[in-house]
């Protein structure tokens, strides 16, 4: 049993909780009966969440349209757009208790005829568990750092896997990401994260986890995007990281500008398991413990 008394080093919680991401998505993806209370294929979905949550939401909105399975819309739970016939909206939250989340689902419920809500939570015992019509618990998957690492991830999985996914190679590939991390990626003086459908909003993650753990100078795009201004920034000591495949040519052109481009042959999940760790080598470098990030709390809760 651990002491609650014991000192840990920092970024410990959350190294112990990005390592055990192979595990906690092979868990994920043999969730079938919780799978089966997602919405089902054809019905018009909106998935909502907040910073994190909300990138895991665009991707898995992004997975399912291509997927053929139906409209799906992901929002920021405080600009979500709700009266355009959802006949479902899932609200994605690792603590139940964001202050845009339970409002948005008590909105809903107080206006009547609201779509079905199913919530997908780490912490069973958050007031969102009883509010919505389904929930979806990833207690195994909750975490003690404030920077989210494994609770995104597998939530990513357990929707990978509904949507009739095989996740064996994406988990492999994480095994091997987690521990095999090229020391010279956390050395860069700025970063670009790059994604193209789906991988858009690891983009977004990624760059969120950076800024978060280590208080770095990142921005992130849609990989046909970047050109379009943003790789002005790309220069010498500077990195772009493409999730996925890239466009035709993008890597010679970040390269020409002195940047470097970097890209790997994996499950782009896996890919941001891999950056986690880049993550928190960079902060523990600085001397910085992404346990408990600078200006950061577990859970948004607002006043009034």
């Amino acid at each position: 049993m651990t002491d609650p008394n014991e000192i840990l080093a920092p970024g410990a919680h959350m190294r112990a909780e990005l390592d055990s991401q192979p595990e906690t998505w092979a868990r994920a993806a043999g969730m079938r009966a919780e799978q089966g209370l997602l919405p089902a294929n054809g019905q018009r979905v909106a998935v909502i969440g907040c910073g994190t949550s909300w990138f895991m939401a665009q991707s898995y909105a992004a997975l399912r349209e291509t997927a053929g399975f139906g409209i799906t819309d992901a929002y920021a739970a405080s600009e979500a757009f709700m009266d355009r016939g959802y006949d479902a909206v899932v609200a994605l939250t690792r603590s139940g208790t964001t202050t845009e989340v339970l409002e948005l689902v008590a909105d809903l419920k107080a206006a009547g005829n609201a779509p079905r809500i199913i919530g997908v939570i780490g912490d069973e015992t958050s007031p969102l568990v009883s509010m919505v019509d389904d929930a979806i618990l990833l207690p195994f998957a909750d975490e003690k750092s404030v920077v989210q690492t494994r609770f995104a991830t597998t939530a990513l999985a357990l929707f990978r896997a509904s949507l009739g996914e095989d996740l064996t190679g994406a988990i492999a590939d994480a095994r091997a990401a987690i521990t095999d991390v090229d020391d010279t990626l956390a050395g860069a003086e700025q970063y670009t994260f790059l994604g193209r459908g789906w991988t858009i909003g690891l983009a977004h993650e990624a760059a969120l986890k950076m800024r978060e753990s280590s208080q770095s100078w990142t921005e992130s795009y849609p990989s046909m995007d970047y050109r379009h201004g943003p790789i002005a920034i790309a220069a010498p000591g500077r990195i772009t990281w493409q999730f996925g495949v890239a466009p035709e040519g993008l890597d010679a052109q970040v390269e020409a500008t002195g940047g470097r481009f970097v890209q790997h042959p994996i499950d782009p999940m896996a890919d941001l398991a891999r950056l986690h760790r880049v993550a928190l080598d960079r902060a523990l470098a600085k001397g910085l413990n992404p346990d408990e990030p600078r200006n950061l709390t577990r859970s948004v809760v607002l006043d009034g």
